[in-house]
């Protein structure tokens, strides 16, 4: 007997990561709701991703986090909540308007499965990151205490670094984009970071077992996925600044920091 399909509602589903757990979601079959927040309706780009999202099958949930009854009423919609909201810190950063979502998947009590925004470095083990990468890490272990205060049955996603992210701009922070002049060296520049390319993440594993998507009265629960990349995405700062060097003419001065 084929498994029932859980019903899949992604907070945050424009962003970098949600649009990706979206779009999978849908691939994977499983009835998939995105919500639609009313802040939503001043961007227009972000509008027609979630109209092309409703033509593939997504169903739109208006709701707003301020709105509690409302947002109650969409996560009783759903098995599996997954939250893909911003933690950047140089431009939205919405990781405490979890605690909303906490209160209503609490109080909506038919929530299978909480997947909050995490999806980078294991906070847990980020005790001694410096800021601003820092209050990231805090306020995600915030979210993780509340939630398990409250006993919502719940998977944390750590993936470590995207790539996207952290290689374009060289590990440097506040910006997207590759520094023109000056260039910020962690320690020695030896140091290796583990990165982790989306498509990894979105198309190359199991969608159930991220999701967790299980039957009802299952005992074996995950609540901690770590995504594991091989040694060949171990990339010390240093080499990806010399990575630059070699496809720009102009002296790159090198700061540590």
């Amino acid at each position: 007997m084929a498994m029932e399909k859980s019903r899949v509602l992604v907070v945050g589903g424009t962003g970098f990561v949600g649009r990706r757990v979206v779009a999978a979601s849908l691939a994977a079959g499983h009835p998939t709701y995105v919500l639609l927040r009313p802040e939503i309706g001043l961007d227009i780009d972000k509008l027609q991703m979630l109209l092309a999202f409703k033509a593939r099958g997504a169903r739109l949930l208006e709701a707003s986090l301020d709105d509690h009854d409302g947002l109650v009423a969409a996560v009783r919609q759903a098995d599996v909540v997954v939250s893909a909201m911003s933690g950047v810190h140089f431009r939205s950063h919405n990781l405490m308007l979890q605690l909303k979502l906490v209160e209503a998947i609490k109080d909506a009590g038919n929530v299978k499965r909480f997947l909050p925004s995490e999806f980078g470095m294991d906070p847990s083990r980020m005790g001694d990151a410096l800021e601003p990468g820092r209050v990231s890490f805090d306020e995600k272990m915030v979210i993780r205490r509340a939630i398990e205060d409250a006993n919502i049955p719940h998977t944390y996603v750590s993936a470590n670094c995207f790539a996207a992210y952290f290689c374009p701009n060289l590990c440097q922070m506040k910006t997207l984009l590759p520094p023109k002049e000056r260039v910020g060296v962690y320690g020695d520049g030896n140091v290796k970071g583990k990165l982790t390319l989306a498509k990894l993440l979105f198309h190359c594993i199991n969608f159930q077992v991220l999701f967790c998507i299980f039957l009802p009265g299952t005992v074996k629960i995950c609540t901690l996925f770590l995504l594991k990349s091989s040694d060949l995405s171990l990339k010390p700062n240093i080499e990806l600044i010399n990575c630059l060097r070699l496809c720009v003419t102009k002296t790159v001065v090198l700061m540590k920091l």
